[in-house]
């Protein structure tokens, strides 16, 4: 990890770097066309709301008890020009939705609030230690007794409160050092949370970061790399923590241009996956060379018999080769990689080729052998706006089969989450839960599906009488139980 001495030149060096990108920005010209990740479905609400005693069509299940909740970007202030805004760096807004006893008793979404946020609504500052940044808008999951919002590469967890208040800005009771990740994953066996975290500022280290369940760091061991690769997510298994290290790397020339987010497609840089037991030295990883691709969500993973390992992900050609706004626009695929420590390679087999993200399974079964597992439809969408199709996909992978449960023409479907109908239950056996924008009435719907009635009418439906902006993930949150 670097020295003290090492850290004071980074921050000075930063500090430099970030007024020169600061006056760069303030001097692009407006774009020709709108950005397209503040308009449309993209725009952002300008208003916290509470709704209250919500219809529901249908009828939730009785036994569920907490809260889903979703959580994207939603600049609380126009950017400085809409040429340097990208979709990643928004202000972050939590959504969710409180449901018991068969009942949606309310609706909320609430500004994260970072500094900035807190400014804008002439509020006091939120309490807490900050980081390099302190905006936060990618991810939501409750753990330790906690509901956590999350980001990746510059900015400590939130910690929020039961109608999703921003309580503190929290590094897990001081005792992470640097920043967190988007997405860590719950280990079934111990319950502790593994992530692979960077920080934007030193592109020489990544770190396996690992979250006890009294929800304080016990691990934070350090990863060399190079070029600064942006590592958006992991998978583990029960022996192993799986390391996405691909060509998408940090740009010092895209910073100082004055861009937001300064990380494009690197064809330079050797795409390769890390196999690193658990607790072992970050020095003893095993890099096994892929294709060039890049991977935003890994599904699941497990260990085969013969000592390789199964690993599904959602898998685009580039990324952050076209567009300085979002995520390029086209094709992705869910594709099976077999990886090979032995021999240090990966093999690619496609599963559907198929547009599509945002793939879930049942989390009982992180890291080991699973059947089913659970994407958003993407458009195949030349503007570059990500926009979620009308689809939702259930991949049978024991028998090849592929179900859709289909929205309807203009709706826009997001990440659904699959939460077991009891303990002890079938991995089908429950429900997928998200939200789908209608683009035509500007309206969302919270809906429940029956997975084991998949391509199915909705178990149930709460509407909204707004627009929830696109956005990136969530969970289901239950309720501690009584006493």
């Amino acid at each position: 990890m670097p020295n003290p001495i090492e850290n004071a030149i980074r921050k000075t060096m930063t500090a430099g770097l970030m007024k020169l990108a600061d006056f760069n920005r303030e001097r692009m010209a407006e774009p020709a066309v709108p950005n397209p990740f503040l308009t449309g479905l993209n725009a952002a609400m300008d208003q916290e709301l509470t709704l209250e005693r919500l219809a529901v069509q249908g009828r939730i299940p009785p036994g569920l008890d907490g809260r889903y909740l979703r959580i994207g970007p939603n600049p609380i202030q126009p950017p400085a020009t809409q040429a340097s805004h990208h979709w990643f760096v928004g202000d972050g807004m939590v959504h969710g939705l409180r449901i018991a006893g068969g009942q949606a008793l309310w609706y909320r979404n609430r500004w994260i609030r970072s500094r900035a946020v807190s400014q804008a609504l002439g509020e006091p500052e939120a309490p807490g230690p900050r980081h390099f940044s302190d905006t936060v808008n990618t991810h939501v999951i409750g753990h330790a007794g906690q509901t956590w919002a999350l980001v990746e590469a510059g900015a400590y967890p939130v910690r929020l409160g039961p109608e999703l208040q921003t309580l503190a800005h929290d590094n897990f009771g001081g005792s992470l050092q640097g920043s967190f990740t988007a997405h860590a994953h719950k280990d079934p066996a111990s319950g502790e949370l593994h992530g692979i975290c960077y920080e934007a500022t030193n592109p020489d280290v990544i770190r396996h970061v690992v979250v006890g369940v009294d929800g304080r760091v016990r691990r934070e061991e350090p990863i060399a790399v190079k070029h600064g690769p942006s590592v958006h997510d992991c998978m583990i298994t029960p022996q192993y923590v799986l390391v996405l290290d691909l060509p998408v790397t940090f740009s010092l020339s895209t910073l100082v241009a004055g861009y937001s987010f300064p990380y494009i497609w690197n064809p330079e840089h050797q795409a390769r996956v890390g196999v690193l037991k658990k607790d072992a030295p970050g020095s003893e990883i095993v890099w096994c060379a892929v294709d060039p691709c890049y991977v935003f969500h890994p599904c699941n993973a497990f260990e085969l018999p013969d000592g390789r390992i199964t690993l599904d992900v959602v898998v685009h050609a580039t990324m952050f080769a076209h567009s300085k706004n979002g995520p390029d626009g086209g094709t992705s695929a869910f594709e099976r990689w077999t990886i090979d420590p032995a021999a240090r390679q990966v093999t690619r087999q496609v599963i559907d080729a198929t547009p599509q993200e945002f793939p879930r399974p049942d989390e009982r079964l992180i890291g080991q052998p699973y059947r089913f597992a659970y994407c958003a439809g993407l458009q195949s969408d030349e503007t570059g706006t990500f926009v979620g199709a009308s689809q939702l996909i259930r991949h049978d992978l024991h028998t090849g089969a592929r179900d859709v449960h289909d929205f309807g023409a203009g709706c826009h479907v997001g990440e659904f989450v699959f939460e077991p109908a009891r303990p002890g239950a079938a991995e089908n056996e429950g429900w997928l839960m998200g939200l789908v924008v209608n683009a035509a009435s500007q309206t969302t719907d919270f809906v429940i599906l029956d997975a084991q009635q998949f391509s199915g009418a909705p178990q149930a439906v709460v509407h909204l009488p707004h627009r929830v902006p696109a956005g990136f993930h969530g969970n289901w949150v239950p309720s501690a139980p009584a006493g």
